[in-house]
């Protein structure tokens, strides 16, 4: 008998810069999602990636002096990169896509001229505002205090030919889908997706660009490559062969269920099915858009540079104890108000008090008063009937929680087990049964009871913590057949002479105080601004042909109508005055430096400044801080000579 499929996707990131612990929590709850599917006797396809095309990559590529591939491939596949994120976390990811792979590629070109050929693309110009780091343009009437509705920041006139979607012709279909209830989640989103995306009125969607060059070329236009839209939301279908020869997936596993960000609902519930629709496909099964993570009442960003390194936690607190954190904390349609004090509090109350003193107490007892292993006669009374049921009972309480992706709801149901296990311990005092001969059996039925609880609350946390929860079946004797699935409904699954093997203390706990010292102590440092890539490299004739020198500042003074600009004389020991004008005025006053000793350039091409001839260019050390832009001009001591050549 075939097992049923179930396909979930987790967005594709951006790699313009490392990601950070908000990008963590999706993957980590759609890879718990996978994980417990696969429990239950699911074939599960699961996949992640990246969106690696667009605007603002070919931006940070050309600052950082490489190819949009290489800068790319930095974040993606290099040491600490995405990909090395996930195999730290341990994610169970099956496949993982890049939207550069050539079968991407291949697809989406296919799929963009199938569209075109239906009537859904045509051509046109678009004239709006356009947000670079969001890669969307926005009529006036969506900006928000005339900035980008999604992140915030400021947009931009732009004009240009387009090919455009017709978004506006699905506007119905959709809504209708929206309306039906099952495709959205969590229910809460679908009204203010109508409300302000449809009802005002879809616009069709611009999906081709000319302004930039790293994307996926329109083979029957060339200077237009596809926008981010159409190649980054089909990955979850020609990761699977859609339309592509490489794999083939499409029919075992389509539809799918996507795991998205709230701040990308639009796209996935509005823009994504309409764009199935057109090619005839069917919508998902179901989009459901999670909560953000947020320091202080904001939103985690990387350009904000608010962001918390994943790398550093999982360090400090092992990785299953932050993805426990991660899912046991926070409502996963809500947002959730991270600090490193809820997280150290979550792992003593619930993974050191709860879940680990009840494994290394129980163990513990068993030796102490079995050697290790429980004799077989028992002894059971009436106050063993409410654990006993609940070992029996929570695992259909927490599947109903799972399916409907209430993770922490989920993690609550376990966790009332193992509470319960722990006032168990309290009421039958097995410590007094142990000085008392006539009590063995009493006193195995107690510790096997413990097992049991455990050995289930184990199956049950295995999605969230798969590698703790491995260590702790060998410490409590149950073998493969006893963490199954089907299992964890049972009781009495372990043997009734199990044998125990008191292990390491899976969460030790945490000394409060001295880890927030530590945390902030690697915050200042992570403060401190980061050196911009190394340029590519040059000769060092190449580097002799810049005659820079010392020169003394004999005149300094503002250009008028500029903000920015300072004109200065200079003595280059030349004899005659060299003028060089400056975009400094922002960090000094003229007559803060008359008379001190700079460095310049002084074999550039004369340049017009305001009307004035620059000749030459005076150094300048620039760094960003906090957001913020800081230069110095690079002063010398006053005994080095006039005229001094840098070498």
């Amino acid at each position: 008998m075939s097992k049923p499929t179930f396909y979930i996707t987790t967005p594709i990131y951006y790699p313009s810069d490392k990601l950070h612990i908000g990008h963590t929590y999706c993957t980590v709850a759609t890879d718990a999602i996978a994980r417990y599917k696969r429990l239950t006797g699911y074939d599960v396809m699961f996949l992640t990636g990246t969106d690696e095309h667009g605007q603002k990559i070919e931006e940070k590529a050309k600052e950082a002096g490489v190819t949009p591939q290489e800068f790319v491939d930095r974040i993606v596949t290099g040491k600490c990169g995405i990909l090395d994120l996930w195999k730290l976390m341990n994610i169970s990811n099956d496949r993982f896509i890049r939207t550069t792979d050539d079968y991407h590629v291949t697809s989406i070109q296919r799929i963009f001229r199938k569209m075109y050929d239906n009537g859904d693309i045509y051509k046109g110009a678009y004239k709006g505002k356009y947000c670079t780091p969001c890669e969307s343009f926005w009529t006036e009437s969506q900006l928000v205090d005339g900035k980008c509705p999604d992140c915030g920041r400021p947009v931009h006139d732009a004009e240009e030919e387009a090919y455009f979607f017709r978004l506006s012709k699905y506007a119905k279909p959709v809504q209708e889908l929206l309306e039906s209830g099952e495709f959205l989640k969590p229910a809460s989103r679908v009204n203010e997706m109508i409300n302000n995306f449809i009802k005002p009125g879809l616009e069709d969607l611009c999906v081709s660009r000319t302004s930039f060059t790293w994307g996926i070329p329109v083979d029957f236009d060339p200077g237009h490559v596809v926008y981010v839209w159409v190649d980054a939301l089909f990955n979850y279908a020609t990761a699977m062969g859609y339309m592509n020869e490489r794999y083939d997936d499409y029919a075992r596993y389509w539809p799918p269920v996507n795991i998205v960000g709230k701040e990308i609902v639009r796209f996935h519930s509005i823009i994504w099915p309409a764009m199935l629709m057109s090619v005839g496909e069917p919508v998902p099964k179901q989009v459901y858009g999670h909560g953000w993570l947020v320091i202080d009442g904001g939103k985690m960003s990387k350009s904000k540079g608010n962001v918390v390194d994943p790398y550093v936690l999982a360090e400090k607190f092992g990785v299953d104890a932050l993805r426990f954190f991660l899912l046991r904390t926070f409502p996963f349609g809500s947002d959730g108000n991270f600090s490193n004090e809820l997280l150290i509090n979550t792992i003593n109350t619930d993974l050191a008090n709860s879940l680990g003193n009840l494994v290394s107490r129980t163990t513990a007892m068993i030796e102490k008063y079995f050697g290790g292993t429980l004799i077989p006669e028992r002894e059971a009374e009436a106050m063993d009937e409410e654990l006993v049921e609940m070992i029996r009972g929570t695992a259909e309480k927490y599947a109903a929680q799972m399916d409907a992706f209430q993770l922490h709801l989920g993690l609550e149901e376990v966790f009332r087990l193992i509470q319960r296990a722990n006032k168990y311990i309290d009421e039958t005092a097995p410590w007094v049964l142990g000085r008392d001969e006539t009590k063995k059996a009493r006193l195995a039925t107690v510790l096997y009871n413990l097992l049991e609880a455990l050995r289930v609350s184990l199956i049950l946390l295995t999605p969230f913590i798969p590698e703790s929860c491995d260590k702790a079946f060998v410490q409590i004797g149950a073998e493969r057949e006893a963490r199954t699935w089907a299992a964890a409904s049972e009781y009495g699954v372990l043997p009734a002479d199990v044998s125990v093997r008191k292990g390491e203390t899976l969460f030790p706990r945490i000394d409060t105080a001295k880890m927030l010292e530590e945390l902030e102590k690697l915050h200042q440092t992570a403060k401190k601004p980061e050196s911009k890539p190394v340029l590519p490299d040059v000769t060092i004739d190449e580097f002799a042909r810049c005659d820079m020198r010392v020169c003394k500042i004999l005149r300094c003074e503002a250009v008028k109508k500029s903000e920015k600009l300072l004109k200065f004389a200079l003595d280059d020991g030349s004899g005659t005055e060299r003028q060089i004008l400056s975009g400094i005025h922002k960090f000094y006053e003229p007559e803060d430096l008359v008379g001190k000793k700079a460095v310049a350039i002084l074999n550039l091409p004369p340049r017009k400044m305001m009307g004035m001839e620059s000749n030459g260019m005076l150094l300048s050390a620039v760094k960003e801080i906090d957001g913020k832009e800081v230069l110095h001009l690079m002063l010398v001591d006053d005994d080095v000579p006039v005229g001094s050549q840098l070498c």
